[in-house]
């Protein structure tokens, strides 16, 4: 048994049951929280538009930059979480996370909330890959897989409540005090956060590192991070995600995107000759071997492709196409979220028993949510049906969302050894990262395109359409990943 073996028999044998759920929701509240701070703002852009005065180009960095920074930081603040102790990055990233939030809901002007929001994805990208780690740390088995499910139900609540929230604030606080509100509301949860952090985590809250032993000084831990891997990763995930969230105001963005393929090759040989040379690599690249990763982040990165446009084009439709409210259009995704919150603790309760299978049901659930969406766009455009038949239609994503999300990251990290526990679910979130950007792009850009010459109803038709066959693709590799499975000694390497 490897020494991050006997440190996760050892981390959840040595605390109680009571002690270790406390701990996951001290996790939760500031998950939720960093996804509140993406799903809120998406209502608020408009109101902070017209009360800083700001440009276009401005409005867009509000999510541009946090999206970038997101990306960018994950992988390694995930392999620092994996040397340095979980905890103690946690509380950094919250407390960066929460003083960004401050700024952004003070900022005097668009440079100073883009630079806040900077700052905020910064934060938020230290917290979420020691979120992952801690519950790879402190739970097992189906106890693991019901921990994720938590995770998943805080997914899809802060989804789908962040719109409805952003659009209750603005409306209580005018349009000038409102969409301050929207940032200065995850001061007091990430204040709870870390009081509960410092109350319920084990001590010292800085956690015994993994790969380098109890006593490793600063100089083996620094080698160990590997700052020049970080460093080309870093600037990998950045050129390739620049044109994609950026690249509608120049084409010269997409000029980086050949550079960041360029630096991800360069990467990997720095990380082959990195571990050839006796070093810890800041991600080993062994773990792409383990089936069961490779084939789950491949799911993922395909989901998160498709399914995070659905709600971007709702919302474009909801108040563009049929003439309803920011809170209207929030409302319609409530009912899909609270199904989210319910499937996805369901499925983390059996996700161990059924295994990839409860991933491709939700995977035909998503099949069955586009195509009837699909339907009642266009029986809508001919006055047949209300279009708060989507509610019903969009149901189904949330079923899906709940069944996919959570379990397939729990089978994906569940062959993964713990030293890299941190760093191998930061390079699950950030190809979920880069397929987001990517996919509401280009996904968004082929509506628009239909628009021009069309209705909204085949705008959306068409958008819809594309996300029907990225969900597809994933779907054809969980059925592979489930058959993998049903071998004997698949998905080790």
């Amino acid at each position: 048994m490897s020494d991050g073996s006997v440190a996760a028999r050892d981390d959840a044998e040595a605390i109680s049951d009571a002690q270790r759920w406390r701990i996951l929701g001290v996790l939760l509240i500031a998950i939720f929280m960093s996804l509140i701070g993406v799903s809120i703002v998406n209502v608020a852009l408009p109101s902070i538009q017209d009360g800083l005065g700001a440009s276009d180009s401005d409005v867009q960095w509000v999510l541009s930059g946090y999206a970038l920074t997101f990306g960018v930081v994950l992988v390694a603040a995930g392999r620092a979480g994996d040397l340095m102790g979980r905890g103690g990055l946690f509380a950094i990233g919250v407390t960066v996370f929460t003083l960004a939030s401050v700024a952004a809901g003070l900022a005097p002007g668009a440079d100073s909330l883009n630079a806040a929001r900077f700052v905020q994805g910064v934060g938020s990208g230290l917290l979420n890959p020691q979120g992952v780690g801690m519950i790879q740390q402190y739970f097992r088995g189906a106890e693991r897989a019901k921990a994720f499910g938590w995770f998943g139900s805080v997914v899809g609540v802060a989804v789908g409540i962040g719109p409805v929230l952003g659009g209750l604030l603005i409306e209580l606080g005018g349009p000038e005090l409102g969409w301050r509100l929207t940032f200065l509301v995850n001061v007091p949860v990430g204040l709870a956060c870390l009081a509960l952090a410092f109350l319920w985590f084990p001590k010292p809250l800085l956690h015994r590192p993994y790969t380098t032993g109890p006593r490793a000084g600063i100089g083996s831990i620094w080698r160990s991070l590997d700052p020049v891997g970080s460093l080309l990763l870093g600037l990998a995930v950045l050129a390739t995600m620049l044109p994609f969230v950026e690249g509608g105001s120049s084409p010269w963005y997409w000029l980086s995107l050949p550079l960041g393929l360029g630096l991800a090759r360069a990467w990997v040989l720095w990380e082959r000759h990195h571990r050839a040379s006796g070093r810890s690599p800041m991600v080993d690249l062994g773990i792409f071997s383990i089936r069961s990763f490779t084939q789950g982040s491949t799911i993922a990165m395909l989901y998160f492709l498709g399914m995070t446009s659905i709600w971007v084009l709702v919302a474009l439709y909801l108040q563009d196409g049929a003439g309803r409210s920011a809170l209207q259009a929030g409302l319609v995704g409530v009912p899909s979220a609270a199904l989210a919150a319910f499937s996805s603790n369901w499925a983390g309760r059996r996700v161990m028993r059924y295994g990839r299978r409860v991933v491709v049901a939700g995977l035909l659930l998503a099949l069955v949510g586009l195509v009837s969406s699909i339907a009642v766009v266009l029986l809508h455009s001919g006055g047949y049906v209300s279009e708060w038949w989507l509610v019903l239609s969009l149901a189904f994503i949330g079923l899906a969302q709940g069944s996919v999300i959570s379990p397939n990251q729990a089978l994906t990290l569940a062959d993964v050894p713990l030293a890299y526990a941190g760093s191998s679910g930061a390079v699950m979130q950030t190809g979920q990262r880069i397929g987001t950007s990517i996919g509401i792009a280009v996904i968004t850009s082929a509506a628009f395109a239909t628009l021009a010459v069309s209705t909204w109803a085949m705008a959306i038709s068409v958008g819809f359409g594309l996300i029907v066959l990225v969900v597809l693709a994933a779907l054809a590799v969980a059925v592979k990943d489930e058959r993998d499975r049903s071998r004997p000694s698949v998905g080790r390497p």
